[in-house]
C-alpha cells in the first residue's frame, strides 16, 4: 500500500506565516511584509508544493485553482440577494426616512448605518463546518454561478474561521486603484477601468487569470446563519471581523438625516483619494426587529438605500443623429459619438427624448456635448459645451425612417402613423406581446418576430395563432422541432393570467404591477373592457394619466376589433380573483420556498396572485403561510420560528379548493 504524502515542515510553516501576512494586510491594514517579500515566499511554497504533491488546507496556492473549467455551474442561493432601491438628493434621502420611520412606528426612533458603496461584484459565500464551501455570483438574487475556484484567489477572504456552523455572508470584490495601475504597467491589454476588471476576473473559466487580477473584498452582510441571530448591524459587522472577514473601512451610525448628509458629503469630498471606487454610499436601518418590521418589495428592502453620487461625465463630438422606431411607433433620436472612454466602456451612442429635447440642449452635427453615462445603461446627452458651433442643424424627420409613412407630432413626441404595416412597429409589439412576462412564447424573440414578418406579411398578433408547423419548417434556423414548439407555445399561451394577458397587449402607460392590480381587482377581461373612469380611479397607482391610457386603449375600435380576434382564436386569459373576493387567500401573503413537484415557483406565486394573495419574497411576522417544497432552507427555519404556518403542495391545494395538483 502506497504510503500517504506528507506536506514538509517547511510548507507548513509558509503556510501559517502566509496567513499572518495576508491577515495583517487585508484585515487589519498593517503590512508586515513588502508584496516582493510575499512573493517570494508564495513562489517557494508553490514549489515545494509541486515537488511534494500535496498541499495543506487552506494554502494560498491551493486558492489559484487548476486548469480552465468548463463552464459555471447554477448556485442556489440559502437567502435572496436583494437589489438596492436608490435616492440622489438629500430630499430623497429625507423621504426614505421619513417612509421608515412611518412603516416601524411602533418600534421607536430607528438608527442609521452609513456605510460605502463599493463599486465591484457581489459574491455570496457560503461556510459551513468553518470553511468556505462556495463561492458564487449574486445573479438573479435568487440563482447565480458558482465561482468557487475564483473565489478562492482572493487572498483577503478566510478559508477557515472559528464559526462552525452554515452560513452565507456577502460581499462586494474589487480591484484596488493602485493594483490596477500596476497591472497595467506590464499588461498587454491594459484595462480600462477597475469593476470590469473584478467583474471579468471573477467570471473568467481559469482561476489562474483571476489570481494574476489580485483581487480584494469587502464584507457587509450576513444573509444566512445557523443557530445564530443579530439584535443589529453593529453586532453583525463584529461577528463578521471576528471572523476574519475583512468589513468596510468606513461605517458610521447616526440618529438623523442631517448626520447622515453629513457623513455622505464628506466620503463624496474625499472619495477620490480612496485607492477603490464607490459609486456612492448605502444607508441601513440598524436594527434588525425594525428590519423585519420594513420587510421588502418585490425588488428591494425597505430598510435599506443607496445614495448614488452623481453619474461620470465627459464630453464627444455628435457625429450623425439617427432616428430609432418602437413598438408604439414613437421616434427616438440617438446620437452617434466619436468614440470616447467613459465608466470603464467605450462610448460611441447617447440618447436624446426628443426633438424638443436636441433644441433645448442646442446640439447639432459637429456640436462637442457634455455626456453622462449612470448605471451602465446607454449614456445620456446633457447639452452642448458652451461656444461651440455645430457644423450643421439636426433635421426634424417628416416620415418615419422605416417605413417612409408621414410622422406626426404628440405632446413632445414624434410617432410614426404607419401602425399597421411599419415593421419595426409590428416586430416590437410581437416580440413584447411573447415577452416572458407577458404571454411567454418560448423561442418568440425579436429575431423570430422579423422572419415571422418578413416571411409571412404577418401585421398583426391575432395572425400568429393561424401559423402551422409546416409553415414555419422551411424558415432559416428552424425544424420540425423548433417549429412544433412554438406552435405548442402559442397553443399554451392562450390560457395566461389576466394581468399577463393585459401587459402583453401594450396598453401605454400600463406595466407589469399595473396590468396585476388591474386583473385582481375586476377579475375578467370583460370586466376590465367595460371600466369606467371612476372605477379605474380607485384602484392604488392609477392616476389620470393611467386611467385615460386605458380608456383610450380600449376605446379605439381597431384595437378594439383585435382583441375580439384574439378570443375568436381561442385566447382564454385566465380570471383572477378580485379584491375582497371570497377565496382562502385573498389578502393573504404567501412565501413559497423549496422545489415543488406539480410547478414552478413562478407559476406558483402566479396562482397566488389569482387567487387574492401576495406572494412575497421573505418570510417575516407579517407572512401568513409558507409553501414549501423540496430542499427548503432558511425561509422554512424563519416560518418554523415565528410559527407562521407551513404548507405542502397537498395541503396548499386542499386549502385553495384543489384536491389535486
Amino acid at each position: 500500500m502506497e504510503q500517504q504524502k506528507e506536506p514538509t515542515p517547511r510548507q507548513r510553516e509558509l503556510t501559517e506565516l502566509l496567513a499572518r501576512y495576508a491577515a495583517a494586510y487585508y484585515e487589519q491594514d498593517a503590512p508586515l511584509v513588502s508584496d516582493q517579500e510575499y512573493d517570494a515566499l508564495y513562489d517557494e511554497l508553490a514549489a515545494l508544493e509541486r515537488a511534494s504533491g500535496v498541499s495543506l488546507p487552506g494554502s494560498p496556492v491551493r486558492r489559484v485553482g487548476g486548469a480552465p473549467q468548463g463552464g459555471f455551474l447554477p448556485h442556489t442561493h440559502l437567502a435572496r440577494l436583494w437589489s438596492m432601491d436608490k435616492v440622489r438628493t438629500a430630499g430623497g434621502l429625507r423621504e426614505w426616512a421619513a417612509r421608515a420611520r412611518r412603516l416601524a412606528a411602533d418600534l421607536g426612533e430607528p438608527q442609521f448605518a452609513l456605510e460605502y458603496k463599493f463599486d465591484g461584484l457581489t459574491v455570496n459565500l457560503t461556510y459551513e463546518g468553518g470553511r468556505l464551501v462556495t463561492g458564487a455570483t449574486r445573479g438573479n438574487g435568487v440563482t447565480g454561478e458558482t465561482i468557487t475556484a475564483q473565489v478562492r484567489t482572493i487572498r483577503s477572504l478566510p478559508e477557515r474561521i472559528p464559526f462552525t456552523g452554515r452560513m452565507e455572508v456577502q460581499g462586494e470584490c474589487i480591484m484596488r486603484l493602485s493594483v490596477l495601475e500596476a497591472f497595467n504597467r506590464t499588461a498587454d491589454e491594459p484595462l480600462k477601468n477597475a469593476r470590469n476588471a473584478a467583474a471579468g476576473a471573477l467570471r473568467n473559466l481559469d482561476p489562474a487569470v483571476t489570481a494574476a487580477r489580485r483581487l480584494d473584498c469587502f464584507c457587509y452582510n450576513v444573509g444566512y446563519i445557523e443557530d445564530r441571530r443579530f439584535a443589529d448591524q453593529r453586532e453583525m459587522l463584529a461577528f463578521l471581523e471576528e471572523n476574519g472577514f475583512p468589513v468596510s473601512p468606513f461605517v458610521r451610525y447616526c440618529t438623523s438625516e442631517e448626520e447622515l448628509l453629513l457623513g455622505i458629503a464628506e466620503v463624496e469630498r474625499t472619495r477620490g483619494a480612496l485607492d477603490f471606487l464607490i459609486d456612492g454610499m448605502v444607508v441601513k436601518v440598524t436594527s434588525f426587529a425594525m428590519r423585519e418590521a420594513l420587510g421588502e418589495t418585490e425588488k428591494f428592502p425597505r430598510w435599506a438605500v443607496a445614495y448614488k453620487f452623481p453619474a461620470e461625465e465627459t464630453t464627444a463630438v455628435v457625429e450623425d443623429v439617427t432616428w430609432e422606431v418602437g413598438r408604439t411607433g414613437k421616434l427616438t433620436p440617438l446620437a452617434h459619438l466619436s468614440p470616447v472612454e467613459l465608466c470603464g466602456a467605450t462610448i460611441r451612442r447617447a440618447t436624446l427624448n426628443n426633438y424638443d429635447d436636441i433644441l433645448r440642449k442646442r446640439v447639432g452635427l459637429g456640436s462637442r456635448v457634455f455626456i453622462r453615462r449612470s448605471n451602465d445603461v446607454i449614456p445620456e446627452i446633457l447639452g452642448s459645451v458652451p461656444d461651440d458651433a455645430p457644423r450643421a442643424p439636426v433635421e426634424k424627420p417628416a416620415r418615419c425612417p422605416r417605413c417612409g409613412a408621414h410622422v406626426e407630432q404628440r405632446g413632445a413626441h414624434l410617432f410614426c402613423t404607419n401602425s399597421l404595416s411599419c415593421r419595426p412597429q409590428i416586430v416590437g409589439r410581437i416580440a413584447h406581446y411573447a415577452s416572458r412576462d407577458a404571454m411567454d412564447i418560448e423561442s418568440l424573440s425579436g429575431r423570430t418576430a422579423e422572419q415571422l414578418v418578413d416571411a409571412f406579411g404577418i401585421s398583426t398578433i391575432p395572425e400568429l395563432y393561424g401559423l402551422t408547423a409546416e409553415r414555419l419548417v422551411p424558415l432559416e434556423r428552424f425544424g420540425p422541432k423548433k417549429a412544433q414548439n412554438l406552435i405548442d407555445a402559442l397553443e399554451k399561451s392562450k390560457r395566461r393570467p389576466l394581468s399577463a394577458f393585459l401587459f402583453a397587449l401594450g396598453i401605454p402607460n400600463v406595466g407589469v404591477k399595473t396590468a396585476r392590480d388591474l386583473a385582481r381587482r375586476f377579475g375578467t377581461l370583460a370586466a376590465v373592457r367595460a371600466a369606467g373612469r371612476e372605477e379605474l380611479l380607485a384602484i392604488d397607482d392609477v392616476g389620470d394619466i393611467v386611467a385615460d391610457s386605458i380608456l383610450d386603449f380600449f376605446g379605439d375600435p381597431s384595437i378594439s376589433a383585435q382583441v375580439d380576434a384574439l378570443l375568436a382564436h381561442g385566447v382564454d386569459p385566465q380570471p383572477e380573483a378580485a379584491a375582497g373576493a371570497d377565496s382562502p387567500l385573498a389578502g393573504r401573503t404567501v412565501v413559497v420556498t423549496g422545489t415543488l413537484s406539480s410547478m414552478g415557483r413562478r407559476e406558483a406565486e402566479a396562482l397566488i396572485e389569482r387567487l387574492g394573495g401576495r406572494a412575497a419574497g421573505s418570510v417575516s411576522k407579517k407572512t401568513d403561510y409558507v409553501l414549501a417544497g423540496e430542499s427548503a432552507g432558511s425561509k422554512l427555519d424563519r416560518a418554523r420560528a415565528l410559527g407562521i404556518p407551513v404548507l405542502d403542495e397537498a395541503a396548499f391545494y386542499k386549502l385553495i379548493g384543489e384536491e389535486n395538483g
